[in-house]
């Protein structure tokens, strides 16, 4: 059975590895004022001049069910099967949108990441992974979905301009973050984005304490592959969380730019590591 492996371009892959792994994506929509385009087809420095300029977040939105059937339908001219791996329900009411629109259609199947950006990335080679091993469809749908739980996605942020701008955090927040230098945690659980720990200081000493209590915390990785995913960082930056988990013993490392929909939460200077946590299994 030849089985396309598919997701949102939230998915946050160069396109270098989603040839790599065979992986298939739809767009979403993304509004820059009056400006409507594809996710992928803006970059990430041209909407963070579109934020400068502006002083307003750009808006993504949900892929409707009519583009989702297209896609699926398309795929399958070429595949015997479809499994779609979808930004998490509690972020986007994509993963609903693609759900419906599967039903009416046989042989696909839609798995709700509860993640984002690399961390589908990272349940998505999965998938392709036991396609080539012969596993059906539904088999690939089912196992995905009950690895869901073992992805640890989380972000360090410099600034909360963007979380700001976007209604989660207050005029005082912000100032006494940027008077304390108050460098907060983003971490995804149970699907939903939320506040995670907050660290002090010179951001490079920042995303050392991150890397090490992620680490720490999430102490089972499954050491085949993890993600480093930014928006803007320097090579000092990306190399010091390159440098934990080579020691932590990953045998894969993959460096990608977050886009649109991750700048658009988390703004500049925001960096993750993202990796499976279920190493004991």
């Amino acid at each position: 059975m030849k089985i396309a492996i598919s997701a949102e371009t939230t998915i946050d892959l160069t396109k270098e590895l989603l040839n790599q792994f065979d992986i298939k994506t739809i767009a979403f929509n993304v509004q820059l004022g009056d400006k409507e385009v594809f996710d992928g087809d803006i970059t990430i420095d041209e909407i963070i001049s579109f934020v400068n300029k502006n002083k307003v977040l750009p808006k993504t939105a949900a892929i409707n069910d009519y583009r989702y059937t297209e896609h699926f339908e398309n795929l399958l001219k070429h595949y015997d099967a479809v499994v779609h791996f979808s930004l998490s329900s509690e972020l986007s009411a994509a993963c609903a949108n693609a759900t419906r629109s599967a039903k009416s259609i046989k042989n696909v199947f839609v798995v709700d990441t509860k993640s984002l950006s690399t961390g589908i990335a990272l349940l998505a080679i999965y998938g392709r992974e036991l396609a080539e091993k012969g596993y059906t469809a539904k088999e690939i749908y089912e196992k995905c979905t009950q690895r869901t739980t073992a992805v640890q996605a989380s972000f360090e942020l410099k600034r909360l301009d963007y979380l700001h701008k976007g209604g989660r955090c207050s005029a005082l927040v912000l100032f006494g973050a940027n008077l304390l230098k108050i460098r907060p945690q983003i971490v995804v659980s149970n699907g939903k984005m939320i506040p995670g720990k907050k660290y002090k200081g010179n951001f490079s000493h920042v995303v050392k304490s991150y890397c090490q209590d992620v680490l720490d915390t999430f102490n089972t990785p499954d050491l085949s592959r993890a993600f480093i995913t930014y928006t803007t960082a320097d090579d000092e930056i990306i190399d010091i969380a390159k440098s934990y988990l080579i020691e932590r013993g990953f045998e894969k490392i993959y460096v990608t730019r977050a886009g649109a929909t991750i700048t658009s939460h988390c703004g500049e200077d925001a960096l993750g590591i993202l990796y499976l946590n279920d190493g004991n299994k």
